[in-house]
C-alpha cells in the first residue's frame, strides 16, 4: 500500500484521492502540479488534524499554518509558536510532519494505484496557460500570507496599522530591447519587444 493510499484510510479522508486526481487532470477546474499537490494534501491532513481535536481556524488559515511549517523562509519562532498551538490542541505535530508526503508519493498514487496519466499537451498555448496559472496561484498566495502575518502583528500590537489592502504585482523588465511588461501582459502578448525587432 502507497503511502497516500495509506494516509487516506488512516486519516479518513478518501475522497481527497478522488480531488488529487481531478487536480491532476485539471478535470473541470485549474490544472495543480505534482509539488502543488503535495502541498495540497498536506493541508488536508493538517486541517483533518485540527478538525478531530475541535481546534477553530478561519479560511486561509490552514495554508498559512503550513506555510509557516514547512517553509525555509519561516523562522525557528515562528514555527515554534505554529507548533506550540497545534500541540496546545492536543495534536502530534512530530506525527503530522511524518505524514506530510513528497511529489514522488503523490505521483506513486496517481500512476500506480489510480491508474491515471496526463494527456501528453505540449501546445504553446497550454504551457503559456499553465505558467500564467501557476503565478497567478503564487501571487494569490503571497497575498494571503502576507495580509495574514500584517493582522497578527496588528492584533498583538507589535504594529500599529490601520485597514489596509495587499498589492501583489510582477513586472517582467527586458535589457534588450528595454521595455517592460506586467506578467499577464508578456505572456498575452506572447513575448517583449525583442519579438518585433526579429519579425
Amino acid at each position: 500500500m502507497s503511502k497516500v493510499e495509506r494516509l487516506l484510510d488512516e486519516w479518513e479522508i478518501e475522497p481527497v484521492g478522488q480531488q488529487l486526481e481531478d487536480y491532476w487532470l485539471g478535470t473541470g477546474q485549474e490544472q495543480y502540479s505534482l509539488r502543488e499537490l503535495a502541498d495540497w494534501f498536506n493541508e488536508r491532513l493538517l486541517e483533518r488534524a485540527l478538525e478531530d481535536s475541535d481546534e477553530s481556524y478561519v479560511e486561509g488559515e490552514v495554508e498559512n499554518m503550513y506555510e509557516l511549517l514547512t517553509s525555509d523562509d519561516s523562522s525557528l519562532g515562528v514555527q515554534a509558536e505554529v507548533e506550540t498551538r497545534l500541540e496546545q490542541a492536543g495534536i502530534d505535530v512530530a506525527n503530522l510532519r511524518k505524514s506530510f508526503v513528497s511529489h514522488q508519493s503523490i505521483y506513486t498514487y496517481l500512476t500506480k494505484v489510480r491508474g491515471v496519466s496526463q494527456p501528453d499537451d505540449t501546445s504553446d498555448e497550454s504551457q503559456i496557460e499553465k505558467t500564467n496559472t501557476a503565478i497567478q496561484r503564487l501571487v494569490n498566495r503571497t497575498n494571503a500570507v502576507v495580509t495574514k502575518n500584517l493582522k497578527s502583528l496588528r492584533n498583538t500590537e507589535r504594529i500599529s496599522l490601520g485597514e489596509f489592502s495587499i498589492f501583489v504585482d510582477i513586472d517582467v523588465y527586458c535589457h534588450d530591447c528595454e521595455t517592460q511588461y506586467s506578467i499577464q501582459e508578456l505572456l498575452t502578448r506572447r513575448g517583449c519587444n525583442c519579438s518585433d525587432s526579429e519579425a
